[in-house]
């Protein structure tokens, strides 16, 4: 009887006045700071960034592969959605419009570069290969991997990295790419075969 009470309460607890009060409070939370930040208030919109940056980061830094670079754009879009704050409507979540923000000035960025850098797509790299010189060909198949999602134009490539590095769903990924589910369906359909074209040989 106690192990199925146990049960029922981690099936539930997501449902539990704590939890709902804790989502509640957090949303309050970041809609007072929206609002602050609406108003002028820096400091509000310093607390937003800092709650966000690493993921905004992280997802810049997997499309151009240099840190550096990586940092600029990040900050470049905190910069404009500062400056934009006037517009946040509130119909998508503010990390959703800051992601979008940054997003298109990350692919602004590889469309002006003639030299487009690499992205890791280590989930599409086998988890084991058999022989002795593992790690040199492990190596050799990301060389190849990231090859191969160079090739992808940048249209494809943001889906790609948004469904296969962030895990996005697809609701989420049209929202950021302002595009219909059917467009991202599609375009992540051409380009997982482009990639399984190129990528043939390492696995036949």
């Amino acid at each position: 009887m106690g192990a199925q009470n146990s049960v029922k309460e981690r099936l539930y607890a997501t449902d539990s006045p704590q939890a709902l009060n804790a989502k509640t409070s957090h949303q309050s939370e970041e809609l007072q700071l929206i609002r602050r930040s609406q108003a002028g208030d820096a400091d509000a919109f310093g607390q937003l960034v800092t709650k966000y940056r690493t993921r905004i980061f992280t997802m810049v830094c997997g499309i151009v592969g240099n840190e550096q670079d990586a940092w600029d754009i990040a900050q470049e879009g905190f910069l404009k959605a500062w400056r934009s704050m006037h517009r946040f409507e509130g119909r998508s979540s503010f990390y959703t419009w800051l992601y979008s923000i940054t997003w298109n000035l990350t692919i602004s960025s590889l469309r002006r570069s003639s030299r487009e850098e690499v992205v890791e797509l280590n989930d599409a790299i086998p988890s084991s290969l058999p022989g002795p010189r593992i790690n040199s060909q492990r190596a050799e198949i990301r060389e190849q991997v990231n090859a191969a999602i160079a090739k992808l134009s940048p249209e494809h490539r943001a889906v790609v990295v948004l469904k296969e590095l962030e895990d996005l769903q697809y609701r989420e990924i049209a929202e950021i790419l302002n595009l219909s589910i059917g467009t991202v369906m599609s375009r992540l359909f051409y380009a997982r075969k482009r990639l399984q074209s190129m990528l043939r040989p390492i696995y036949q």
